[in-house]
């Protein structure tokens, strides 16, 4: 049901990354060492590249906002029945699948709304005594 996109990467991309995983254990930490003396970036505890902000404060870059958000039903209350209703409403589902959904909590409800849907949705499950997550 879901789709996978095909990601193209360019040939400077894939050459760069290919001699980066053909490097000896030497030199890859050569190359850490040359990144986080030169440039500041050094990798974070999870093994991801984590930039240094310079120390003047210039080529920091600033942080993005985000602009969509995902609406999580993680509980019903005591009105379970209402909250299915809403959870058909909103989601255009068909009332046992909707039953279905509220009683699989966590459930997705919205995918990717702005900040003012998610907090329309999240208002109008708690209002109905049910329990919303936005990330």
């Amino acid at each position: 049901m879901s789709e996978s996109a095909t990601i193209e990467y360019s040939a400077e991309c894939k050459t760069m990354g290919d001699k980066i995983a053909s490097m000896t254990l030497k030199q890859a930490k050569e190359l850490s060492d040359y990144l986080k003396d030169a440039y500041g970036i050094e990798p974070a505890a999870g093994g991801a590249v984590m930039m240094a902000p310079a120390g003047d404060g210039a080529g920091a870059a600033a942080a993005v906002e985000q602009t969509e958000f995902d609406v999580i039903l993680t509980g019903f209350g005591d009105k379970k029945l209402d909250i299915v209703k809403i959870v058909k409403n909103l989601t255009g589902s068909s009332l046992m699948d909707s039953k279905k959904m509220v009683e699989s909590c966590p459930a997705k409800l919205k995918e990717a709304v702005s900040k003012e849907d998610a907090a329309k949705v999240k208002a109008e499950i708690e209002a109905a005594g049910g329990s919303v997550e936005i990330k």
